[in-house]
């Protein structure tokens, strides 16, 4: 059994699918009904009006219609949709067990405790007929599928069929259309609207009983029809399954099936295979063979029994309801095995026991061999005895090898070997079987690899016979994959995969993929990692490119035909990926297929039926991503000119990217076009868009972003139309400052006296520098003071005059003034009302796509994106394109001078790169202007470069600069790399560097020692500071701050700090871990100085909870996480900050540490923290600590600065300042100044 969903509740007594949708109906016993979508594992509804236990429920087949039935004797009819009931059907007088639709008629058929069965039209909601002849609780009734046929089955033993075309004949001339409704919406009352009560009592004739099965000794449980056959089961309480076949004139059993051990609950054929399904109170599900009448399957749970069934009509999907909730699942996987022919051109894949190869060029299937099945059961169909993998040897170009692979009885394989024609050759050989664990895979022309059951990794050759035994590189390997070329294997262990070389036993690398189902290698060398939700691309090495995570799981995926687009499908969805993680949906699948092949616009899948199709798909949104990340802007420009590219996901693609001039050139929608051209900084364009945009919304707020953006351009007359349109006065008034514009500046003067805007008024007279003005404007405002102070400071004798006797005649005091005064005139502008000079720039590669020609780029499907491109074709193509010149190739050498190969047409750079040590022109000879050439001249040979020049010209690490002993230029380059000043500090591991990059080793006797200088390479001393030592001392310092030693914690992490600069690596991973050494230690430096000053701060409850607030946010390992959120929450709930100490024992609650055996104290003492917090939920003090939004810690106040706010950082150790220590010593690495834009830590030479 495979399990698909399962879900935790009460009871359930009710199973519905929906015919269509990924839906199930659930009914509990506790009266509620779920909506289920078990694709995504999602609850879509609940509908909670019956009383009592809920035993029924249905689905209708084209409505969007539930029917439910209940223990309060009522039948409810749900529109799911509208999310409510929509009529209640009343009738029965006890419980009823069962509701169903009929397929094809306006009929519901209720079972009920009332020893009846109803039949009820839900258009007109009426009862329609009651069938009567039970003399006991009625627990089930099921319309037959394509006939007038009903069976039930009752506690009185018999299983009754009724022929109901009766009633169908009688009611197929009524109109019982919806539109039969009143204006109430209530059914009609003339007609048959009801039952009279010689009806209700005794039934009526409309409906008779056919035929009534007599066998079962105790009460039959439920009984149901085969949907093609002449036959039907039943299920009782005697704990037997009973099988029944019908004809015109009489029905009789057939078999009895024995195997439960408890009372039988349902019973129903598989929809697809001849199989019969049945679970019971012995809390097992049972599968029958229908040929063997014997058990196949059991499928048991410990505590919970089962009382329902339900199988989906089209699909291969069962659902089961037990005591805790409910399971869906199916009884085989349906992914047929198949593997692709190495050229591309056929396909090999397994259908029932027959392995089959198809054609793609013929479009034809044809039989190859056939396949013995194991397993004990190996003649039952649709139980999980198919073969589940399949691989072909494509490294035998003379003869064909399958090997088939099934998981049966602990797992086997089977070897299959035919001619290369294609001929029906492929006879299966005795001797060629064997067990294994998984798939196996080829790795050579004559050898293929399993896992055995000890999971040991076996090479088998073409005979079958073992040839080598590998003990895998990692334990719990099981499942082997193609490893791309001959002699790789993939190996599958727990949630990783190890990429391994059989012959050398070599790992060559591994990357984390959590439940990986298959990989698929590109003719680039790509591999893509399809796990159960998601996809990984990954180079050949197994270094990871991408990874695209799904809310469904992946089904299959195939590379197209370039290699460089990997085409997936999911459960209801074709999509395709990109080696850089873009992704997207190409189109919708009604049913899962399992991609094959993809060629162009074709998509080669095989369905769950085993037949091969050819889907079409439009690759054209994925050809344009991979085209404008492979820079291929021919093909981009082409594609937006001739493709119909739109879409939200395209346009925020483009500007994600960075071409936003390329979607303005399809985006027609106005507001989408307008942000597009601001954002690619077209004026023109987003002008004629705002007018558009302002005429269709009525609203000019769109001219404020636009006034924004031309003011970053200089664009003053496009600045000053949109402050006009958007009336913003006020800065309306400054632009005319800023360009000196006074008349218009007159008119605002005018224009704010209109408004009566007094502040506006007298913004414009201090523009203008109108004193006179600004007094009349103060005095006219009330503030007489100010205005005497005007005209006093101004000269304006008269107005000043005035102004006194005013205030002394209303007895005020008039201000004294010194007469210390100072003209007050506008700024004299620079550039006076015309736009700012603009430098002419070459325009954007993709900018002028509508100058582009029909003919100038080929056709993007042509193109398979190989690396190739069209440069071979242009270059063919080059004499044609730029025309031959007719030359004169004579002897005569008159225009020599206009072939000159010299550099001064291109103008080389002559550019100072410090070569002054090695190379010919650094060496004393090559500056020598003239040589002797006397024969009897001896020249002395010149001094050869020393080795310790060497280092320095071939290096720019400060620790191989010190090595060779140039201390000065090792300086200058940690100050130019980091902007480091404080050199004492790291004074020793300059002398160490230099005293390790020699050895002296005893030469002859009475000769001096001989100096040798150790290499890591050529040219290159040896490393005196290694990662290796680095990590070490990371240990050790993380011991003493696990065991409260902070203070020599503190000076190990400033050690490991000294020493990073001087670390000298290699590679890039390596480079990688320096620089997280770097991280860790200057995360563990600030946290000893918050809990230095948290020790500090202990009479001061708000500082103490600030402090352990902050240290929780360090970046600490987990164990030592859990000793800061401890801590923190102490102190809060100490000082009673009860929001802080609930945040803190959430976090500490929510560690992997807390769920083990040794920190069940602290779990506990958190849970009461937590419980006592929430009661009280107040912070005694107000803090300066806001866990929800993101902040770093100022390293010199020990505060947060919040998202948004100035920071500061060293230009070493990354620790962040605020702006206020710029140019100051960090604090955390003692070495480097904050503040500095530099190059970055150099971790290689």
């Amino acid at each position: 059994m495979i399990e698909k969903f399962s879900s935790k509740s009460a009871r359930v007594k009710g199973l519905a699918f929906h015919p269509v949708r990924p839906w199930i109906c659930v009914s509990l016993h506790n009266g509620s009904i779920q909506l289920w979508d078990y694709r995504v594992g999602t609850l879509i509804d609940r509908f909670e009006e019956h009383d009592g236990p809920v035993r029924g429920v249905d689905f209708h087949s084209t409505e969007s219609l539930i029917a439910s039935g209940g223990d309060d004797y009522k039948i409810k009819c749900w529109d799911y949709k509208l999310r409510r009931c929509l009529f209640t059907l009343l009738g029965h007088l006890d419980y009823i067990r069962t509701v169903q639709f009929h397929p094809s008629h306006p009929w519901i058929l209720s079972a009920s405790d009332d020893q009846t069965i109803r039949l009820w039209n839900w258009q007109v909601r009426t009862c329609m007929s009651v069938l009567t002849g039970h003399n006991h609780y009625v627990m089930c009734a099921n319309f037959h599928p394509r006939e007038d046929l009903i069976v039930s089955a009752s506690l009185d033993q018999t299983v009754r069929v009724w022929d109901t075309s009766g009633l169908r004949k009688k009611h197929s001339s009524e109109n019982s259309g919806l539109g039969t409704y009143d204006d109430m919406g209530r059914p009609p009352t003339s007609g048959n609207s009801g039952l009279n009560m010689q009806a209700e009592l005794f039934g009526t004739n409309d409906v008779i009983v056919k035929y009534v099965l007599e066998g079962h000794d105790r009460g039959v449980n439920w009984a149901s029809f085969h949907p093609t056959l002449p036959l039907l089961v039943s299920a009782a309480d005697d704990r037997h399954i009973k099988l029944w076949r019908m004809s015109e004139t009489k029905a009789w059993e057939v078999d009895t099936m024995r195997g439960h051990t408890n009372n039988v609950s349902c019973v129903m054929f598989h929809p697809r295979v001849e199989l019969v399904v049945s679970n019971s109170e012995d809390r097992s599900i049972r599968v029958w063979d229908m040929g063997k009448r014997v058990c196949v399957q059991t499928f048991r749970r410990e505590n919970d029994r089962f009382w329902i069934l339900a199988a989906h009509k089209t699909q291969n999907l069962l659902a089961a309801g037990h005591d805790s909730g409910m399971i869906v699942f199916k009884l085989e996987r349906e992914r047929p095995a198949s593997d692709l022919h190495k050229e591309g051109d056929k396909l090999y894949y397994v259908k029932g026991r027959e392995l089959l190869v198809y054609d793609f060029q013929r479009g034809r299937e044809q039989p190859l061999a056939n396949l013995r099945r194991p397993g004990q059961y190996a003649q039952t169909d649709g139980i999980g005895n198919a073969p589940r993998y399949l691989a072909y040897n494509g490294f035998n170009p003379t003869e064909g090898n399958v090997l088939v692979c099934s998981d049966v009885d602990g797992g086997s394989y089977e070897l299959v070997t035919f001619a290369n024609s294609g001929s029906n050759s492929g006879n299966t050989q005795e001797g060629k079987r064997g067990t294994c664990v998984g798939p196996g895979v080829f790795v050579a022309r004559n050898r293929f690899a399993i896992l055995d059951k000890s999971r040991n990794i076996v090479i088998k050759n073409l005979q079958n016979e073992t040839t080598k035994k590998i003990l895998p590189p990692t334990p719990v390997v099981d499942m082997l994959f193609n490893g791309g070329t001959a002699g790789r294997l993939l190996l599958r262990c727990e949630d990783k995969l190890v990429l391994f070389e059989q012959q050398s036993r070599r790992v060559l690398g591994e990357i984390t993929a959590p439940k990986v189902k298959s990989v698929s290698w590109s003719a680039t060398s790509m591999c893509a990692i399809m796990c159960r939700d998601g996809i990984i691309i990954a180079d050949r090495n197994m270094e990871q490119l991408c990874s695209i995570s799904e809310t469904v799981r992946v089904k299959s995926g195939a590379w197209d035909s370039s290699g460089n687009i990997f085409i997936y499908t999911t459960t209801n969805h074709v999509k395709y990926c990109l080696a850089n993680g873009d992704t997207g949906i190409i189109r919708t699948l009604e049913q899962p297929v399992y991609v094959t092949k993809v060629h162009k616009k074709q998509m080669f899948v095989v369905d769950r039926d085993g037949k091969v199709k050819v889907i079409a798909i439009d690759t054209t949104e994925a050809l344009f991503k991979l085209a404008l990340e492979n820079k291929r802007y021919g093909q981009v420009m082409e594609m937006v000119r001739h493709s119909r590219l739109c879409g939200k996901a395209i346009v925020a693609y483009l500007q994600a990217k960075g071409f936003p001039e390329v979607a303005l050139h399809f985006v027609k929608e106005p507001r989408t076009k307008f942000n597009l051209a601001l954002a690619c900084g077209n004026i023109e364009v987003a002008m004629e868009t705002a007018f558009v945009l302002e005429a269709e919304e009525g609203n000019p707020s769109c001219w404020a972003d636009l006034g924004v953006e031309a003011l970053k351009q200089g664009n003053i007359q496009v600045v000053e139309m949109a402050y006009q349109r958007t009336k913003d006065f006020d800065r309306l008034s400054f632009l005319y400052v800023l360009t000196g514009n006074t008349d218009k500046l007159k008119k605002m003067l005018k224009i704010s006296e209109m408004r009566g805007d007094t502040m506006g008024r007298y913004h414009n007279a201090l523009f203008l520098g109108d004193a006179q003005e600004r007094v009349k404007v103060l005095e006219g405002s009330g503030n007489t003071n100010l205005a005497y102070i005007c005209a006093q400071a101004h000269g304006l004798v008269e107005d000043a005059e005035r102004l006194k006797a005013g205030l002394e005649e209303a007895e005020k005091e008039v201000p004294e003034t010194d007469g210390k005064y100072s003209l007050l005139q506008p700024p004299t502008p620079i550039n006076r009302g015309v736009n700012w000079p603009c430098l002419e720039v070459k325009k954007a590669v993709l900018e002028n796509l509508g100058d582009v020609g029909d003919g100038d780029y080929n056709q993007v499907e042509n193109d398979d994106f190989t690396g190739q491109g069209n440069d071979q074709a242009n270059d063919e193509d080059a004499p044609e394109a730029w025309g031959e010149d007719d030359l004169d190739l004579g002897d005569e050498n008159d225009d020599a001078d206009d072939f000159d190969d010299g550099d001064g047409g291109w103008g080389d750079d002559d550019l100072d790169l410090g070569d002054d040590v090695g190379g010919p022109s650094g060496s004393p000879a090559a500056k020598e202007d003239h040589v002797n050439t006397d024969p009897g001249y001896f020249a002395i040979p010149k001094a050869g470069t020393p080795r310790t020049a060497a280092w320095i010209a071939n290096s720019s690490h400060a620790a191989d600069h010190a090595a060779a002993g140039s201390i000065e230029t090792a300086m200058q380059l940690l100050n130019r790399q980091i902007a480091a000043t404080q050199f004492d500090t790291v004074k020793s591991k300059f002398v160490r560097c230099h005293l390790s990059s020699s050895m002296s080793v005893e030469g002859m006797p009475f000769a001096p020692p001989i100096k040798v200088h150790p290499a890591r390479k050529p040219g290159l001393p040896a490393a005196s500071f290694t990662l290796s030592m680095g990590m070490g001392m990371l240990k050790n310092a993380y011991n003493f701050f696990k065991g409260g030693k902070f203070a020599e914690a503190a000076k190990a992490f400033t050690e490991v700090l000294h020493m990073v600069p001087f670390i000298v690596v290699d590679t890039k991973p390596e480079a990688t871990q320096v620089k997280e050494l770097l991280e860790n230690a200057r995360e563990y430096l600030t946290a000893i100085r918050l809990k230095a000053a948290m020790a500090e701060a202990a009479s001061d409850p708000v500082r103490a909870t600030e402090l352990s607030a902050y240290f929780t946010h360090c970046n600490l390992q987990p164990a030592h996480l859990l000793l800061a959120l401890r801590s923190a929450m102490g102190t809060a709930f100490k000082h009673k900050n009860f929001i802080a100490a609930a945040s803190f024992s959430r976090r500490l609650l929510e560690l992997p540490d807390m769920a083990s055996e040794k920190n069940a104290d602290l779990r506990n003492k958190s849970q009461k923290v937590l419980a006592k917090s929430e009661q009280q939920a107040r912070n005694e003090h107000t803090l300066n600590y806001d866990e929800s939004k993101a902040f770093a810690i100022d390293c010199s106040t020990l505060t947060p600065i919040y998202r948004g706010e100035p920071c500061l950082k060293c230009s070493f150790c990354g620790s962040s300042y605020s702006e206020s220590q710029k140019g100051k010593t960090c604090v955390t690495c003692t070495l480097s100044t904050v503040g500095v834009q530099t190059l970055g830590l150099v971790t290689g030479a």
